[in-house]
């Protein structure tokens, strides 16, 4: 039995952070915490990008440069010359103190496609 929930536009307009979904993708939650959820952005089956919300994420869980620019800190990692933005940090005055996003580890377009949903992440 699935524990997944795909959200609804009135759900994902309460949630504390926006994201630009795709044609075709959806936001699903599942195992939430005592004071956190995880929700996966996909298409189909297929996860492209993971976000925390809650009191203290697992950040970073890539290695790479740390950057800090428009209000979060960035993980990039270079591969054959080519920078990827892997995750992304955003720290909140309220709960829940912080949004961790993440990409999925995937090739090609998909993985041009992730990060460009992580990109459009943003706190509320």
């Amino acid at each position: 039995m699935s524990t997944l929930t795909v959200l609804d536009a009135a759900t994902r307009a309460a949630l504390p952070f926006s994201v630009t979904l795709p044609p075709g993708f959806e936001i699903v939650t599942g195992r939430p915490g005592p004071d956190f959820r995880i929700y996966t952005v996909r298409r189909g089956e297929q996860s492209f990008v993971m976000v925390y919300a809650g009191p203290a994420s697992q950040f970073p869980i890539y290695s790479g440069q740390m950057l800090e620019a428009g209000g979060r800190a960035s993980i990039v990692s270079t591969e054959d010359g080519v920078r990827h933005a892997m995750e992304h940090l955003f720290q909140r005055p309220d709960a829940p103190r912080e949004v961790h996003v993440w990409t999925m580890s995937l090739d090609g377009g998909d993985r041009a496609l992730a990060e460009q949903i992580a990109q459009s992440v943003d706190i509320r």
